[in-house]
């Protein structure tokens, strides 16, 4: 379904420590955070090491730093990261950027580009993905093709979570928060254990009513509301030193209210379609039966299991190995027509599951690190997606909005927001009928089996200078099933010879969609087998103990598409359409300089990258999405950040991204999509601020961080549309409170959006291929409070 630069290794430790907070805050036991003087420990590259260490571009933030500026999501940590944007249309349907590259196909036959790790195992299908960020030990951010570290899926970087882990001892934390559109907050965590066993507990529910009022009387929610569970369990069992297992168990649950796709060509009661105004969606009066929910919104459940264990063989040797489960069950309703016409209702139900083995010996002594292993990794899912219209309904609105009503004069919905497209059935037949409902239903299936084998190696001729060179060698099979069940419309067939040429001519004949194909009971499958051998190769040089520069080579690949779907016979009858895209490949070239210089610490970098094959998804006019190659395609850009500690209770902060990419001008190979830029990609995005954090005597604080974000236009469709892209955006966000009783309790208040900038979160959407592209409002101004206690 479609809904809708740098080389640079960001010390993003002191950076985004000092970045402001959104909504809702997150506990952190103190006592998880990895530090050293300041800088944070990070495992990027499968070893403990100073970020300001790593010869690749990382950004890392603490549990306990988030949980002090307030980030609850990934959404919000992207606004301080250059390079990085998440756009969170629904938990759903994350969309990843990083370095303007998205990754955001929902299709069960495509591969991510960014992959997401949750405690070392990849969770990159987008359906499964989402993954609430409370009780964390730290975030990375990794950037550039990091194939030998975190596997085939970051063909442009990499996103890694790592939970906090049980520790020795007994602590706890509560936090409560209450905001405007009620919105309510509670979380916590408790920990219990001795050095040889340990357990912790940890939670979030959040709760809020829809910011976008729903005029339908068949809704029972605002939307947008958000009612979100998750719960993590974790044991720790150290018998010995040289031994320590780690097995986690996650459960995360939405059931949110519906997205608000909104129309502004088609009116509502309250007046002309407007995105930051009233909607009213419907959905299908049949949506029970059809869809299977008669309330719009997400049904989402998502199971995870994590076994981890490492043994440390003396003389610089270690065996670990990451073993995962994850499986994931969603189904969302949607109104894809943005109005209150019985049109477009659809659902996107969405089941799958993975497993995941790593195993990895590594060697280290003051000359030389080494790793190497094996990892296999399993996913099988599916995307079934249902349709729910009047066919009546569907021709007449169908046809106005591409300039031609089936019956002249009749719109699909009036200018007082009237669905006079409702009278087209009785209108064409004469009263005899006066509703004809219509279901159809698709649904794309993929399963791959990933194989590899990789090896890194590091050599340390002298305290300043390390030469780093690593490959995976990768086979996958990659298997695709496409099955569809599409009735004949009963209207056409009631209708004179003329009439059903003109309903040919847009599409609909045998089915009501145009194109969809029923395969008449048959599942086709198709199943192709890759490899691929993808090399990474890094320099640092130490310039003093904390000045570094480096320079980093990658590639990195897109898996290719077994793209399967179904095509007409001469003779009518259904066939498998087998569509194989080629990989997507990208060589990524970057340098920086990073450091920490008496009060003053931060990066500078750049870098450019050269796809070739790339993968984009264009929406077809039956409302589905198909992978196409639009050729080559280049990214060049700059990132830049700054910290400076201007005293013990001031910091002030600052970074700058700039990416100049697209798909390359003048492609003979998909002219269609030259010189476009990529979705969602900014071309320019910075964030500056100040964070006080000031002790006021008695045990009590006060700190506070405002702050001010800025992106420039991003494009929500390939190739590029200017009506569907938004323009510059700037916001204002703070958050302040005092602590008190040597922080066993603190108040805090945020305010997100202060300036209530009206903006768009996507546009275009399954809408735009029947010509009502759909528009989503983001986030108005949030704000509220929260108290937390820690004992």
């Amino acid at each position: 379904m479609m809904y809708r630069t740098s080389l640079a290794a960001l010390l993003a430790t002191t950076a985004l420590a000092s970045a402001p907070a959104f909504a809702q805050s997150t506990i952190e036991d103190p006592a998880t955070a990895q530090e050293d003087h300041g800088d944070i420990i990070v495992t990027a590259q499968k070893i403990e090491q100073r970020a300001t260490d790593v010869p690749i571009t990382i950004s890392a933030i603490t549990g306990e730093r988030m949980a002090q500026i307030g980030v609850s999501d990934l959404d919000e940590l992207s606004n301080y990261i250059p390079g990085l944007n998440i756009q969170e249309q629904s938990a759903n349907n994350p969309g990843i950027v990083i370095r303007g590259i998205t990754s955001d196909s929902g299709s069960s036959q495509q591969g991510p580009r960014v992959t997401l790790y949750y405690n070392g195992v990849d969770i990159s299908r987008s359906r499964g993905s989402y993954q609430a960020i409370y009780d964390l030990e730290r975030i990375e951010v990794i950037k550039g093709p990091q194939a030998t570290l975190f596997g085939t899926a970051s063909a442009v970087g990499a996103i890694s979570l790592t939970s906090a882990r049980p520790k020795p001892g007994y602590s706890g934390a509560l936090t409560a928060g209450y905001g405007n559109f009620d919105s309510t907050l509670l979380s916590g965590f408790l920990n219990a254990g001795s050095d040889t066993l340990a357990g912790r507990v940890a939670f979030e529910w959040k709760k809020r009513d829809g910011y976008v009022e729903n005029l339908s009387p068949r809704q029972d929610k605002e939307l947008y509301s958000q009612d979100q569970l998750g719960v993590r369990a974790s044991l720790r069992y150290t018998p010995t030193d040289a031994l320590s297992v780690d097995l986690i168990g996650t459960y995360d649950q939405q059931r949110n209210g519906g997205t608000p796709f909104i129309s502004r060509a088609l009116p509502t009661e309250a007046g002309p379609g407007d995105p930051f105004g009233k909607a009213n969606l419907g959905g299908s009066p049949l949506s029970a039966q059809v869809l299977g929910d008669d309330q719009l919104g997400l049904n989402r459940e998502v199971y995870d299991v994590n076994l981890t264990a490492s043994y440390d063989f003396g003389s610089g040797v270690t065996f670990t190995t990451v073993n995962g489960y994850r499986k994931f069950d969603s189904r969302e309703v949607f109104d894809a027509d943005g109005s209150a016409a019985w049109f477009l209702e659809f659902a996107e139900i969405s089941k799958g599951w993975q497993a995941s083995h790593e195993g990895r010996f590594s060697y280290s002594d003051p000359h030389w690190r080494a790793s190497f292993g094996w990892n296999v990794f399993v996913e099988d899912n599916f995307q079934n997606v249902p349709f729910s219209t009047e066919e009546g309904t569907f021709i007449q609105c169908l046809t106005a909005l591409r300039g031609a009503p089936a019956i002249p004069g009749l719109p699909c919905i009036s200018p007082t927001g009237v669905v006079t497209a409702a009278l087209a059935t009785a209108g064409a037949t004469g009263g005899r009928l006066t509703q004809v409902p219509y279901r159809s239903v698709y649904e794309n299936q993929g399963r791959n089996d990933s194989y590899s084998m990789f090896a890194d190696t590091t050599w340390i001729p002298t305290p300043s200078l390390e030469l780093t060179a690593g490959v995976r060698i990768l086979i996958e099979q990659r298997k695709s099933g496409y099955r569809a069940d599409v009735p004949v419309p009963l209207l056409p067939s009631l209708l004179p010879a003329a009439a059903r040429a003109a309903l040919l001519a847009v599409g609909i004949g045998p089915s009501l969609l145009p194109g969809q194909i029923d395969t008449r009971g048959q599942t086709f499958t198709a199943r192709q087998s890759y490899s691929a051998v993808l090399p990474r190769f890094n320099i640092l040089y130490r310039l003093g103990d904390d000045v570094n520069v480096f320079a980093t080579i990658s590639k990195g690949r897109r898996s290719p598409v077994v793209q399967l779907n179904a095509r007409r016979l001469a003779t009518g009858a259904p066939a498998a359409n087998l569509q194989l895209v080629p990989e997507e490949n990208v060589w990524n070239y970057e340098a920086g300089l990073k450091g920490n210089v008496g009060p003053v610490s931060g990066s500078l970098g750049v870098y450019y990258q050269k796809y070739d094959g790339f993968q984009v998804s264009v929406q077809q006019p039956n409302g589905t999405s198909l992978t196409q190659s639009a050729g080559t395609a280049s990214n060049l850009g700059v990132e830049a950040e700054l910290n400076v500690r201007a005293g013990s209770w001031l910091n002030l902060f600052g970074n700058v991204g700039y990416i100049n990419g697209g798909i390359d001008e003048n492609s003979r190979f998909a002219s269609t999509f030259s010189g476009a830029r990529f979705r969602l990609q900014p071309e320019w995005q910075a964030a500056a601020g100040f964070t006080v954090d000031a002790p006021l005597g008695n045990g009590m604080r006060f700190f506070a961080t405002p702050s001010v974000t800025y992106r420039s236009r991003i494009f929500f469709e390939v190739p590029n549309n200017i009506a569907l892209s938004q323009g510059p955006v700037t916001l204002v966000n703070a958050r302040a409170g005092v602590s008190f009783m040597d922080e066993r309790f603190e108040l805090a208040g945020y305010v997100r959006n202060a300036t209530d900038e009206r903006y768009l979160l996507d546009a275009g959407n399954t809408g735009g291929s029947f010509g009502t592209p759909t528009f989503i409002p983001a986030e108005p101004r949030f704000y509220g409070a929260q108290l937390t206690a820690r004992f």
